[in-house]
Protein backbone atom coordinates (compact mmCIF):
# COMPACT_ATOMS: atom_id res chain seq x y z
CA UNK A 1 0.00 0.00 0.00
CA UNK A 2 2.80 2.36 0.95
CA UNK A 3 4.94 1.64 -2.12
CA UNK A 4 1.87 1.90 -4.37
CA UNK A 5 1.20 5.43 -3.09
CA UNK A 6 4.82 6.40 -3.73
CA UNK A 7 4.68 5.06 -7.29
CA UNK A 8 1.46 6.98 -7.95
CA UNK A 9 3.00 10.22 -6.66
CA UNK A 10 6.12 9.63 -8.75
CA UNK A 11 3.97 9.09 -11.85
CA UNK A 12 2.05 12.31 -11.21
CA UNK A 13 5.29 14.23 -10.71
CA UNK A 14 6.73 12.90 -13.98
CA UNK A 15 3.54 13.78 -15.83
CA UNK A 16 3.59 17.30 -14.46
CA UNK A 17 7.30 17.84 -15.14
CA UNK A 18 6.82 16.75 -18.76
CA UNK A 19 3.67 18.82 -19.27
CA UNK A 20 3.55 21.88 -21.49
CA UNK A 21 3.16 24.23 -18.56
CA UNK A 22 6.89 23.76 -17.80
CA UNK A 23 8.13 23.66 -21.37
CA UNK A 24 6.25 26.68 -22.73
CA UNK A 25 4.65 29.06 -20.22
CA UNK A 26 2.39 30.48 -22.96
CA UNK A 27 0.72 27.13 -23.60
CA UNK A 28 -1.84 25.58 -21.28
CA UNK A 29 -2.02 21.93 -20.33
CA UNK A 30 -5.66 21.68 -21.39
CA UNK A 31 -5.84 24.45 -23.96
CA UNK A 32 -8.73 22.85 -25.80
CA UNK A 33 -11.03 22.70 -22.74
CA UNK A 34 -9.93 25.66 -20.60
CA UNK A 35 -11.64 28.99 -21.01
CA UNK A 36 -9.26 31.79 -21.93
CA UNK A 37 -10.20 35.24 -20.65
CA UNK A 38 -8.83 38.63 -21.59
CA UNK A 39 -9.38 41.46 -19.12
CA UNK A 40 -8.78 45.03 -20.31
CA UNK A 41 -8.32 46.10 -16.70
CA UNK A 42 -5.38 43.68 -16.52
CA UNK A 43 -3.53 45.43 -19.34
CA UNK A 44 -4.63 42.76 -21.80
CA UNK A 45 -3.26 39.84 -19.77
CA UNK A 46 -4.68 36.46 -20.69
CA UNK A 47 -5.56 33.94 -18.03
CA UNK A 48 -7.18 30.55 -17.84
CA UNK A 49 -10.00 29.37 -15.63
CA UNK A 50 -9.27 26.01 -14.10
CA UNK A 51 -11.77 23.37 -15.18
CA UNK A 52 -13.41 20.93 -12.72
CA UNK A 53 -10.93 18.25 -11.72
CA UNK A 54 -7.94 20.32 -12.83
CA UNK A 55 -4.98 18.92 -10.86
CA UNK A 56 -2.34 21.42 -11.90
CA UNK A 57 -2.36 23.30 -8.61
CA UNK A 58 -2.16 20.10 -6.56
CA UNK A 59 0.66 18.76 -8.69
CA UNK A 60 2.51 22.08 -8.71
CA UNK A 61 2.45 22.30 -4.93
CA UNK A 62 3.32 18.63 -4.43
CA UNK A 63 6.35 18.60 -6.67
CA UNK A 64 7.58 22.03 -5.58
CA UNK A 65 7.64 20.84 -1.96
CA UNK A 66 10.11 18.13 -2.89
CA UNK A 67 13.74 19.17 -2.45
CA UNK A 68 14.81 16.68 -5.09
CA UNK A 69 12.44 18.22 -7.60
CA UNK A 70 13.49 21.77 -6.75
CA UNK A 71 17.13 20.92 -7.29
CA UNK A 72 16.72 18.75 -10.38
CA UNK A 73 14.09 20.83 -12.20
CA UNK A 74 15.08 24.26 -10.90
CA UNK A 75 11.59 25.26 -9.68
CA UNK A 76 10.47 26.86 -6.41
CA UNK A 77 7.05 27.61 -4.96
CA UNK A 78 6.32 31.09 -3.59
CA UNK A 79 3.10 32.01 -1.83
CA UNK A 80 1.61 35.35 -0.90
CA UNK A 81 1.61 38.81 -2.44
CA UNK A 82 4.67 40.13 -0.60
CA UNK A 83 6.98 37.23 -1.40
CA UNK A 84 5.91 37.12 -5.06
CA UNK A 85 6.34 40.90 -5.42
CA UNK A 86 9.78 40.72 -3.78
CA UNK A 87 10.80 37.97 -6.19
CA UNK A 88 9.58 39.91 -9.21
CA UNK A 89 11.32 43.10 -8.05
CA UNK A 90 14.59 41.17 -7.70
CA UNK A 91 14.32 39.79 -11.23
CA UNK A 92 12.82 36.38 -10.44
CA UNK A 93 11.29 34.53 -13.39
CA UNK A 94 7.65 33.47 -12.85
CA UNK A 95 6.47 30.45 -14.81
CA UNK A 96 2.94 29.75 -13.61
CA UNK A 97 0.76 31.73 -11.23
CA UNK A 98 -2.44 30.59 -9.53
CA UNK A 99 -4.87 33.22 -8.22
CA UNK A 100 -8.35 33.11 -6.73
CA UNK A 101 -9.77 36.46 -7.87
CA UNK A 102 -8.95 39.08 -10.46
CA UNK A 103 -8.59 41.58 -7.62
CA UNK A 104 -5.75 39.49 -6.18
CA UNK A 105 -4.05 39.35 -9.57
CA UNK A 106 -4.41 43.10 -10.00
CA UNK A 107 -2.39 43.66 -6.79
CA UNK A 108 0.71 42.24 -8.50
CA UNK A 109 3.01 44.04 -11.00
CA UNK A 110 1.18 42.92 -14.15
CA UNK A 111 3.89 43.89 -16.63
CA UNK A 112 6.23 41.35 -15.05
CA UNK A 113 3.72 38.51 -15.42
CA UNK A 114 3.36 38.55 -19.21
CA UNK A 115 5.63 35.55 -19.73
CA UNK A 116 3.92 33.46 -17.07
CA UNK A 117 0.89 31.19 -17.38
CA UNK A 118 -1.95 32.61 -15.29
CA UNK A 119 -4.56 30.22 -13.92
CA UNK A 120 -7.66 31.30 -11.99
CA UNK A 121 -8.65 28.70 -9.40
CA UNK A 122 -11.15 28.54 -6.56
CA UNK A 123 -10.00 29.99 -3.23
CA UNK A 124 -10.95 26.70 -1.59
CA UNK A 125 -8.35 24.95 -3.74
CA UNK A 126 -5.62 27.38 -2.74
CA UNK A 127 -6.66 27.12 0.91
CA UNK A 128 -6.42 23.34 0.69
CA UNK A 129 -2.78 23.45 -0.47
CA UNK A 130 -1.62 26.59 1.31
CA UNK A 131 1.04 26.56 4.04
CA UNK A 132 -0.20 29.87 5.45
CA UNK A 133 -2.59 30.21 8.37
CA UNK A 134 -4.43 32.89 6.39
CA UNK A 135 -4.02 32.15 2.66
CA UNK A 136 -3.83 35.20 0.41
CA UNK A 137 -5.24 33.56 -2.67
CA UNK A 138 -2.11 33.67 -4.82
CA UNK A 139 0.69 31.13 -5.39
CA UNK A 140 3.39 30.96 -8.04
CA UNK A 141 6.02 28.64 -9.45
CA UNK A 142 9.29 30.46 -10.21
CA UNK A 143 12.50 29.35 -11.83
CA UNK A 144 14.91 28.64 -8.97
CA UNK A 145 16.58 32.04 -8.33
CA UNK A 146 20.33 32.43 -8.73
CA UNK A 147 21.83 34.96 -6.32
CA UNK A 148 24.37 36.08 -8.94
CA UNK A 149 21.54 37.16 -11.27
CA UNK A 150 19.17 38.77 -8.80
CA UNK A 151 18.92 42.54 -8.36
CA UNK A 152 18.79 43.40 -4.68
CA UNK A 153 17.21 46.59 -3.29
CA UNK A 154 19.64 49.54 -3.50
CA UNK A 155 18.83 50.62 0.05
CA UNK A 156 19.88 47.15 1.23
CA UNK A 157 23.23 47.31 -0.53
CA UNK A 158 23.86 50.93 0.51
CA UNK A 159 23.43 50.10 4.19
CA UNK A 160 25.33 46.81 4.18
CA UNK A 161 28.50 46.23 6.19
CA UNK A 162 31.50 43.97 5.39
CA UNK A 163 29.99 41.13 7.40
CA UNK A 164 29.42 37.60 6.07
CA UNK A 165 27.46 34.73 7.59
CA UNK A 166 28.19 31.02 7.16
CA UNK A 167 25.53 28.48 8.19
CA UNK A 168 27.21 25.21 9.11
CA UNK A 169 24.91 22.19 8.96
CA UNK A 170 21.86 24.05 10.29
CA UNK A 171 18.97 21.71 9.58
CA UNK A 172 15.93 23.27 11.23
CA UNK A 173 13.88 25.22 8.62
CA UNK A 174 12.58 27.75 11.14
CA UNK A 175 16.09 28.47 12.41
CA UNK A 176 17.51 28.91 8.91
CA UNK A 177 14.69 31.23 7.92
CA UNK A 178 15.13 33.33 11.05
CA UNK A 179 18.91 33.44 10.54
CA UNK A 180 18.43 34.67 6.96
CA UNK A 181 16.03 37.34 8.18
CA UNK A 182 18.58 38.50 10.80
CA UNK A 183 21.37 38.55 8.20
CA UNK A 184 19.31 40.72 5.86
CA UNK A 185 18.29 43.06 8.70
CA UNK A 186 21.88 43.41 9.92
CA UNK A 187 23.09 44.29 6.42
CA UNK A 188 25.27 41.25 5.75
CA UNK A 189 27.08 41.11 2.43
CA UNK A 190 26.04 37.49 1.82
CA UNK A 191 25.01 34.24 3.47
CA UNK A 192 26.77 30.96 2.66
CA UNK A 193 25.27 27.59 3.54
CA UNK A 194 27.26 24.36 3.68
CA UNK A 195 26.05 21.03 2.44
CA UNK A 196 23.96 19.50 5.20
CA UNK A 197 21.89 22.63 5.78
CA UNK A 198 18.19 22.52 5.03
CA UNK A 199 17.22 23.74 1.55
CA UNK A 200 16.74 27.51 1.64
CA UNK A 201 13.74 27.20 -0.70
CA UNK A 202 11.85 24.88 1.63
CA UNK A 203 8.40 26.43 2.37
CA UNK A 204 9.04 26.72 6.12
CA UNK A 205 12.32 28.52 5.48
CA UNK A 206 10.60 30.94 3.12
CA UNK A 207 7.91 31.73 5.68
CA UNK A 208 10.40 32.36 8.50
CA UNK A 209 12.73 34.45 6.29
CA UNK A 210 10.01 36.99 5.42
CA UNK A 211 11.49 37.96 2.06
CA UNK A 212 15.18 37.82 3.05
CA UNK A 213 15.86 35.58 0.03
CA UNK A 214 15.45 38.65 -2.19
CA UNK A 215 17.30 41.14 0.02
CA UNK A 216 20.66 39.47 0.60
CA UNK A 217 22.71 37.12 -1.65
CA UNK A 218 22.31 33.51 -0.48
CA UNK A 219 24.65 30.81 -1.82
CA UNK A 220 23.58 27.32 -0.66
CA UNK A 221 24.91 23.77 -0.79
CA UNK A 222 28.64 24.58 -0.61
CA UNK A 223 31.58 22.32 0.21
CA UNK A 224 34.00 23.76 2.74
CA UNK A 225 36.75 23.66 0.12
CA UNK A 226 35.02 26.34 -1.98
CA UNK A 227 33.72 28.61 0.78
CA UNK A 228 36.91 30.78 0.85
CA UNK A 229 36.23 31.64 -2.81
CA UNK A 230 33.09 33.48 -1.70
CA UNK A 231 34.92 35.50 0.95
CA UNK A 232 37.48 38.33 0.69
CA UNK A 233 41.10 37.21 1.00
CA UNK A 234 41.54 39.45 4.04
CA UNK A 235 38.53 38.06 5.92
CA UNK A 236 38.70 36.92 9.55
CA UNK A 237 36.36 34.02 10.32
CA UNK A 238 34.88 33.75 13.82
CA UNK A 239 32.78 31.01 15.41
CA UNK A 240 29.58 31.35 17.40
CA UNK A 241 30.49 29.24 20.42
CA UNK A 242 27.79 27.13 22.03
CA UNK A 243 28.77 27.66 25.69
CA UNK A 244 26.82 28.46 28.82
CA UNK A 245 29.31 30.56 30.75
CA UNK A 246 32.31 32.85 30.51
CA UNK A 247 34.84 30.23 31.53
CA UNK A 248 35.35 28.77 28.08
CA UNK A 249 39.09 28.25 28.01
CA UNK A 250 39.52 25.75 30.79
CA UNK A 251 40.45 23.14 28.25
CA UNK A 252 43.36 25.21 26.93
CA UNK A 253 45.27 25.21 30.19
CA UNK A 254 45.06 21.48 30.69
CA UNK A 255 48.39 19.71 30.96
CA UNK A 256 46.88 16.42 29.88
CA UNK A 257 46.66 15.05 26.36
CA UNK A 258 44.57 16.82 23.71
CA UNK A 259 40.86 16.13 23.97
CA UNK A 260 38.80 14.44 21.32
CA UNK A 261 36.14 16.37 19.43
CA UNK A 262 33.31 14.80 21.38
CA UNK A 263 34.61 16.39 24.60
CA UNK A 264 33.72 19.82 23.27
CA UNK A 265 30.05 20.81 23.39
CA UNK A 266 30.51 23.28 20.56
CA UNK A 267 31.97 21.07 17.84
CA UNK A 268 30.76 18.03 15.95
CA UNK A 269 32.11 14.70 17.12
CA UNK A 270 31.61 13.14 13.70
CA UNK A 271 34.91 12.08 12.11
CA UNK A 272 36.06 13.89 9.02
CA UNK A 273 37.63 11.43 6.63
CA UNK A 274 38.76 14.15 4.22
CA UNK A 275 40.94 15.93 6.77
CA UNK A 276 42.62 13.42 9.03
CA UNK A 277 44.46 16.16 10.92
CA UNK A 278 41.26 16.85 12.80
CA UNK A 279 40.20 13.28 13.51
CA UNK A 280 39.20 12.56 17.06
CA UNK A 281 42.19 12.12 19.28
CA UNK A 282 42.33 8.70 20.88
CA UNK A 283 39.91 7.09 18.41
CA UNK A 284 40.20 3.37 18.04
CA UNK A 285 41.57 2.35 14.67
CA UNK A 286 40.63 -0.92 13.05
CA UNK A 287 44.03 -2.33 12.30
CA UNK A 288 45.98 -5.56 12.60
CA UNK A 289 49.13 -3.71 13.66
CA UNK A 290 50.64 -4.39 17.08
CA UNK A 291 50.64 -2.05 20.07
CA UNK A 292 54.05 -0.64 19.19
CA UNK A 293 52.81 0.52 15.79
CA UNK A 294 49.70 2.03 17.38
CA UNK A 295 51.88 4.08 19.73
CA UNK A 296 53.71 5.51 16.74
CA UNK A 297 50.52 6.98 15.28
CA UNK A 298 50.54 10.78 15.49
CA UNK A 299 48.30 12.15 18.22
CA UNK A 300 45.74 14.44 16.63
CA UNK A 301 44.02 17.40 18.26
CA UNK A 302 41.53 20.13 17.43
CA UNK A 303 42.65 23.50 16.03
CA UNK A 304 43.66 26.14 18.55
CA UNK A 305 40.90 28.76 18.43
CA UNK A 306 40.85 31.14 21.38
CA UNK A 307 37.55 32.20 22.92
CA UNK A 308 36.28 35.57 24.09
CA UNK A 309 33.03 37.31 24.98
CA UNK A 310 30.99 38.41 22.01
CA UNK A 311 30.97 42.09 23.00
CA UNK A 312 34.76 42.39 23.11
CA UNK A 313 36.41 43.78 19.97
CA UNK A 314 36.66 41.13 17.24
CA UNK A 315 35.72 42.73 13.92
CA UNK A 316 38.17 43.51 11.11
CA UNK A 317 37.68 45.25 7.78
CA UNK A 318 36.08 42.05 6.49
CA UNK A 319 34.56 39.66 9.01
CA UNK A 320 32.67 36.37 8.76
CA UNK A 321 30.68 34.51 11.40
CA UNK A 322 30.01 30.76 11.40
CA UNK A 323 26.86 29.55 13.13
CA UNK A 324 26.52 25.81 13.66
CA UNK A 325 23.44 23.62 13.96
CA UNK A 326 22.16 22.83 17.43
CA UNK A 327 22.24 19.07 16.96
CA UNK A 328 25.77 18.50 15.62
CA UNK A 329 27.58 21.74 16.41
CA UNK A 330 30.33 23.25 14.31
CA UNK A 331 32.18 21.25 11.68
CA UNK A 332 35.86 20.63 12.11
CA UNK A 333 36.38 22.45 8.83
CA UNK A 334 34.90 25.57 10.43
CA UNK A 335 37.50 25.38 13.19
CA UNK A 336 40.24 24.98 10.63
CA UNK A 337 39.12 28.07 8.72
CA UNK A 338 38.88 30.12 11.93
CA UNK A 339 42.35 29.02 13.00
CA UNK A 340 43.81 29.84 9.59
CA UNK A 341 42.33 33.36 9.62
CA UNK A 342 43.14 34.03 13.29
CA UNK A 343 39.48 34.01 14.27
CA UNK A 344 37.91 33.60 17.71
CA UNK A 345 35.19 31.62 19.43
CA UNK A 346 32.58 34.19 20.42
CA UNK A 347 30.60 33.42 23.56
CA UNK A 348 27.31 34.92 24.71
CA UNK A 349 27.27 34.68 28.53
CA UNK A 350 24.23 33.09 30.17
CA UNK A 351 23.13 32.42 33.71
CA UNK A 352 24.24 29.22 35.40
CA UNK A 353 22.22 26.20 34.43
CA UNK A 354 21.33 27.33 30.91
CA UNK A 355 23.09 25.07 28.43
CA UNK A 356 22.90 27.12 25.25
CA UNK A 357 20.97 29.58 23.12
CA UNK A 358 18.90 28.75 20.08
CA UNK A 359 21.28 29.08 17.11
CA UNK A 360 19.08 31.67 15.39
CA UNK A 361 18.97 33.82 18.54
CA UNK A 362 22.75 33.50 18.97
CA UNK A 363 23.28 34.47 15.34
CA UNK A 364 21.12 37.58 15.74
CA UNK A 365 22.92 38.73 18.90
CA UNK A 366 26.42 38.28 17.47
CA UNK A 367 25.58 39.65 14.01
CA UNK A 368 24.24 42.87 15.47
CA UNK A 369 27.26 43.21 17.72
CA UNK A 370 29.45 42.75 14.66
CA UNK A 371 27.43 45.39 12.81
CA UNK A 372 27.83 47.78 15.75
CA UNK A 373 31.59 47.33 15.86
CA UNK A 374 31.97 47.66 12.09
CA UNK A 375 29.89 50.86 12.13
CA UNK A 376 32.18 52.32 14.82
CA UNK A 377 35.25 51.35 12.77
CA UNK A 378 33.78 52.99 9.67
CA UNK A 379 33.07 56.14 11.66
CA UNK A 380 36.61 56.25 13.02
CA UNK A 381 38.03 55.75 9.53
CA UNK A 382 35.88 58.59 8.22
CA UNK A 383 37.01 60.87 11.04
CA UNK A 384 40.69 60.14 10.32
CA UNK A 385 40.22 60.88 6.64
CA UNK A 386 38.61 64.24 7.44
CA UNK A 387 41.48 65.14 9.77
CA UNK A 388 44.06 64.41 7.07
CA UNK A 389 42.30 66.63 4.53
CA UNK A 390 43.97 70.05 4.07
Amino acid sequence: MKSGGKNKQKTEINEFVNSDVWRDPKRSVKATTDKISVDDELAGLRYEKAFPGDKRLARAVSVARSRKFREQQGKVLLEGKRLICDALAAGGIPQILFFSTVERLRELPLEQLRRASLVKVKFEDIKMWSDLVTPQGVMAIFARPDASRLVFPPEQRNQSVPLYLICDNVRDPGNVGTILRCAAAAGCQSVLLTKGCVDVWEPKVLRAAMGAHFRVPIIPNLDWEVIPKYLPTTVTVHLADNCSGTETDGDKGSSGPPKKAGDYGWVSSRPNRKNMRYEEYGAEYESDSDEEEEEERPKLSLPAVESQLYHANWVQSHTALVIGGETHGLSLEALQLAERTDGRRLCVPMVTGVDSLNCAIAAGIILYEGKRQLTILAGQAGEKSRIKMP
